[in-house]
Protein backbone atom coordinates (compact mmCIF):
# COMPACT_ATOMS: atom_id res chain seq x y z
CA UNK A 1 0.00 0.00 0.00
CA UNK A 2 1.26 3.28 -0.14
CA UNK A 3 4.02 4.74 2.10
CA UNK A 4 3.89 6.17 4.83
CA UNK A 5 0.14 6.34 5.40
CA UNK A 6 -1.88 4.19 8.10
CA UNK A 7 -4.59 1.80 7.80
CA UNK A 8 -7.08 2.36 9.81
CA UNK A 9 -9.45 -0.80 10.22
CA UNK A 10 -12.74 -0.45 12.42
CA UNK A 11 -13.12 -3.97 13.53
CA UNK A 12 -14.79 -5.11 17.33
CA UNK A 13 -14.06 -8.85 16.34
CA UNK A 14 -9.96 -9.59 17.91
CA UNK A 15 -9.80 -12.41 15.92
CA UNK A 16 -10.50 -10.82 12.46
CA UNK A 17 -8.40 -8.01 13.77
CA UNK A 18 -5.37 -10.42 14.77
CA UNK A 19 -6.05 -12.05 11.12
CA UNK A 20 -6.00 -8.50 9.31
CA UNK A 21 -2.85 -8.02 10.83
CA UNK A 22 -1.53 -11.15 9.87
CA UNK A 23 -3.06 -10.98 6.25
CA UNK A 24 -0.89 -7.40 6.39
CA UNK A 25 2.59 -9.40 7.92
CA UNK A 26 2.45 -12.31 5.07
CA UNK A 27 1.98 -10.30 2.46
CA UNK A 28 4.39 -7.60 3.42
CA UNK A 29 2.28 -4.44 4.13
CA UNK A 30 4.27 -2.44 6.25
CA UNK A 31 1.41 0.75 6.19
CA UNK A 32 0.94 0.94 10.31
CA UNK A 33 -2.24 -0.42 10.68
CA UNK A 34 -4.46 1.49 13.98
CA UNK A 35 -7.14 -0.50 15.34
CA UNK A 36 -10.81 0.54 17.01
CA UNK A 37 -13.31 -1.74 17.83
CA UNK A 38 -16.53 0.90 16.63
CA UNK A 39 -18.00 3.30 14.93
CA UNK A 40 -17.45 5.86 17.88
CA UNK A 41 -14.04 4.93 18.41
CA UNK A 42 -13.46 5.78 14.78
CA UNK A 43 -15.29 8.72 14.85
CA UNK A 44 -12.99 9.80 17.69
CA UNK A 45 -9.78 8.17 15.99
CA UNK A 46 -10.93 10.66 13.04
CA UNK A 47 -11.83 13.50 14.97
CA UNK A 48 -8.31 13.52 16.93
CA UNK A 49 -5.67 12.40 14.37
CA UNK A 50 -3.78 15.28 12.93
CA UNK A 51 -0.82 13.25 13.51
CA UNK A 52 -0.80 10.67 10.83
CA UNK A 53 -1.52 10.47 7.19
CA UNK A 54 -4.81 8.42 6.98
CA UNK A 55 -4.88 6.43 3.32
CA UNK A 56 -7.67 3.31 3.95
CA UNK A 57 -10.32 2.77 6.75
CA UNK A 58 -11.39 -0.77 6.30
CA UNK A 59 -14.92 -0.77 7.92
CA UNK A 60 -16.43 -3.88 9.80
CA UNK A 61 -20.49 -2.97 9.70
CA UNK A 62 -21.77 -5.13 12.33
CA UNK A 63 -20.48 -4.05 15.50
CA UNK A 64 -21.86 -2.85 19.01
CA UNK A 65 -22.18 0.62 20.06
CA UNK A 66 -22.11 2.26 16.64
CA UNK A 67 -22.39 0.01 13.61
CA UNK A 68 -20.52 0.60 10.11
CA UNK A 69 -23.71 2.41 8.36
CA UNK A 70 -24.32 5.10 10.87
CA UNK A 71 -20.41 5.50 11.29
CA UNK A 72 -20.55 6.28 7.32
CA UNK A 73 -23.38 8.27 7.65
CA UNK A 74 -21.87 10.74 10.58
CA UNK A 75 -18.46 10.83 9.40
CA UNK A 76 -19.74 11.98 5.67
CA UNK A 77 -22.06 14.74 7.05
CA UNK A 78 -19.28 15.67 9.33
CA UNK A 79 -16.79 15.65 6.32
CA UNK A 80 -14.44 13.59 8.85
CA UNK A 81 -13.93 10.83 5.90
CA UNK A 82 -11.61 14.11 4.06
CA UNK A 83 -11.55 11.98 0.89
CA UNK A 84 -10.45 8.73 2.79
CA UNK A 85 -11.65 5.69 0.72
CA UNK A 86 -13.29 3.61 3.05
CA UNK A 87 -13.56 -0.25 2.29
CA UNK A 88 -16.43 -2.81 3.56
CA UNK A 89 -14.81 -5.98 5.18
CA UNK A 90 -17.79 -7.82 7.04
CA UNK A 91 -19.70 -11.01 7.04
CA UNK A 92 -22.67 -9.30 6.24
CA UNK A 93 -23.80 -10.52 2.26
CA UNK A 94 -27.43 -8.39 2.65
CA UNK A 95 -28.24 -6.40 0.00
CA UNK A 96 -29.60 -3.36 2.19
CA UNK A 97 -25.88 -3.50 3.29
CA UNK A 98 -24.44 -3.63 0.07
CA UNK A 99 -26.34 -1.07 -1.47
CA UNK A 100 -26.97 1.47 1.90
CA UNK A 101 -22.53 1.28 2.05
CA UNK A 102 -22.35 2.48 -1.72
CA UNK A 103 -24.85 4.93 -1.19
CA UNK A 104 -22.83 6.47 1.49
CA UNK A 105 -19.71 6.30 -1.29
CA UNK A 106 -17.53 3.17 -0.15
CA UNK A 107 -15.02 2.20 -2.47
CA UNK A 108 -15.70 -1.33 -2.32
CA UNK A 109 -17.37 -3.79 -0.53
CA UNK A 110 -15.47 -7.50 0.40
CA UNK A 111 -17.40 -10.18 2.70
CA UNK A 112 -14.43 -12.14 4.61
CA UNK A 113 -13.93 -15.65 3.70
CA UNK A 114 -13.59 -18.23 6.57
CA UNK A 115 -10.81 -19.61 4.76
CA UNK A 116 -7.38 -17.40 5.62
CA UNK A 117 -6.30 -18.33 2.28
CA UNK A 118 -9.16 -16.77 0.84
CA UNK A 119 -8.89 -14.23 3.13
CA UNK A 120 -5.56 -13.60 2.23
CA UNK A 121 -6.67 -12.92 -1.37
CA UNK A 122 -8.82 -10.66 -0.81
CA UNK A 123 -6.55 -8.29 1.64
CA UNK A 124 -4.43 -8.07 -1.88
CA UNK A 125 -7.19 -7.60 -3.48
CA UNK A 126 -7.72 -4.37 -1.30
CA UNK A 127 -4.01 -3.71 -1.67
CA UNK A 128 -4.06 -3.76 -5.44
CA UNK A 129 -6.98 -1.75 -5.47
CA UNK A 130 -5.04 0.96 -3.22
CA UNK A 131 -1.69 0.53 -5.00
CA UNK A 132 -3.41 1.21 -8.31
CA UNK A 133 -5.70 4.34 -7.20
CA UNK A 134 -5.12 7.85 -7.72
CA UNK A 135 -5.87 10.12 -4.54
CA UNK A 136 -6.52 14.07 -4.78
Amino acid sequence: MKEQMTVLLVEDDRVDAMTVRRAFRDLQITNSLDIVSDGEEALEYLRNNGHRRLGIILLDLNMPRMNGIEFLRIARQENALNGTPVVVLTTSREEQDKVGTFNLGVAGYMVKPVDYRQFLEVVRTIKLYWTLSELP
